[in-house]
């Protein structure tokens, strides 16, 4: 205080001006409570702006070094917390409130203008599971948005390549918490799009606050993962609200170890499941083989039986044998007609008739030798006819509505065979 002597000279401006700032020490730790309103920006990054409630204004300050340690920019019509020293500006002759930290005043404001958020971005259907894209099942490199420092990058990496060692790890450095999260998040999300190395991105940090988390529940983060050519994972911690940014994912998850283990499978698991399909079909091969090449032997068998050249080997065969029984039965015969007939002349002319028979007998054998080989599936061959038997059956096909569309055939001809596909069949 000043002593009355000193109070009856007139003190220099500067003079007040330093005893109105040591009278002013009491006040440089305080909790201001109220709202923002006038929120201005220079061109160095400071705010300035007025505290007010019902009846009292007071001026407030933010430096731009300050501004980047706070979770958000104030705003005006928000209630606040503010935590900072009082000061007087000698050089414009103003108290003000110098900002250094601030915290949402039960965050009833900042929630009722996310709710309003989310009825917007839910009317145009950006939290339908019908627009969530599904997971890779293997992605070739996997994108972690995080802070650079910290256990949860080294959470995600750790349980990503222990799962799969030699998958690819893209890790785009991002602020999760402060002014400039929201944008910092979403232009790391873009980038990674236009890369084109990843095929999933997980966006992770170690949970926290509402007031702590706010840069998940801002538009620009909800529309970034929402516009995401690849799918997008949250793993925000453990925290009660979900926040916008979970509900847009693609896939929530609680923990940064859970995202890690959601987007990438176990590598002995895959290899042990691998080796069981292996295994089983290898004992599928041996079995259809078997039943192939049995298949294939009954068809051989039966495509012999009926050749044209079995056949008339069969012909052939009882041709000969018929000439066999008729030259017996004319020798024997001829023997009896010897011994009834006496005389040289008349064994002669019996001699005659027989050669004659015999003759004709021999014309009428090579007659129907000739008119069976006209008959023989050979002769008719040559003559433009086929043979056609369904590949698969062996069986020779008399009728078109015998086989079906689409069925395999194999077409013999008088010289080679040809293998087709029945197209069209008119019954």
């Amino acid at each position: 205080m000043l002593k009355p002597e000193e109070a009856r000279r007139p003190l220099t401006v500067s003079e007040l001006a330093l005893e109105i700032r040591r009278q002013l020490r009491p006040l440089t730790a305080v909790l201001v409570k109220g709202e923002v309103s006038g929120m201005k920006k220079s061109a160095r990054g400071h705010y300035s702006f007025s505290i007010r409630d019902a009846a009292s204004r007071v001026d407030a300050f933010i430096f731009a070094d300050d501004v980047r340690r706070l979770p958000m920019v104030p705003e005006d019509g928000q209630e606040f917390i503010f935590r900072g020293r009082v000061d007087f500006w000698a050089q414009i002759g103003a108290l003000r409130l110098i900002v250094e930290y601030l915290e949402f005043d039960e965050a009833g404001r900042l929630r009722a203008r996310l709710e309003e958020l989310k009825r917007r971005l839910e009317a145009e259907g950006a939290f339908e599971l019908s627009r969530k894209r599904r997971l890779p099942f293997l992605p070739g490199t996997v994108a972690l948005l995080t802070s650079p420092t910290g256990a949860v990058i080294h959470d995600l990496q750790e349980t990503i390549l222990d799962r799969f060692p030699n998958i690819g790890i893209a890790v785009y450095p991002v602020q999760v918490q402060g002014v400039a999260a929201p944008a910092s998040v979403a232009s790391a999300l873009r980038r990674c799009n236009r890369d084109g190395d990843a095929e999933v991105a997980v966006i992770a940090r170690g949970g926290g606050s509402f007031e702590e988390l706010y840069a998940f529940n801002t538009e620009v983060v909800a529309r970034a993962i929402l516009a995401s050519r690849i799918p997008v994972v949250t793993a925000l911690g453990h925290t009660s609200d979900r926040t916008l940014a979970d509900m847009v994912a693609d896939l929530e998850c609680r923990t940064p170890t859970e995202a890690g283990a959601r987007v990438v499978p176990r590598k002995s698991e895959l290899l042990a499941r691998l080796a069981e399909r292996e295994r089983r079909l290898q004992l599928v091969l041996p079995s259809l083989l078997g039943r192939r090449r049995d298949r294939l032997e009954r068809g051989r068998a039966e495509l012999l039986r009926l050749s044209p050249a079995h056949q008339l080997a069969r012909r052939r065969e009882g041709l000969g044998e018929r000439g066999q029984r008729l030259q017996a039965a004319a020798e024997r015969w001829l023997r009896r007609r010897r011994q009834e007939l006496a005389g040289r002349t008349v064994e002669e002319r019996l001699s005659r008739r027989l050669q004659e028979r015999l003759r004709a007998a021999a014309s009428g054998l090579d007659q129907r030798t000739r008119r069976l080989a006209a008959l023989s599936p050979e002769a008719r061959m040559a003559a433009g006819y086929s043979i056609v038997s369904d590949t698969e059956t062996g069986r020779i096909l008399r009728s078109a509505a015998e086989t079906a569309r689409g069925r395999r055939l194999r077409v013999r001809l008088a010289s080679g065979r040809l293998g087709a596909r029945v197209e069209e069949v008119e019954a």
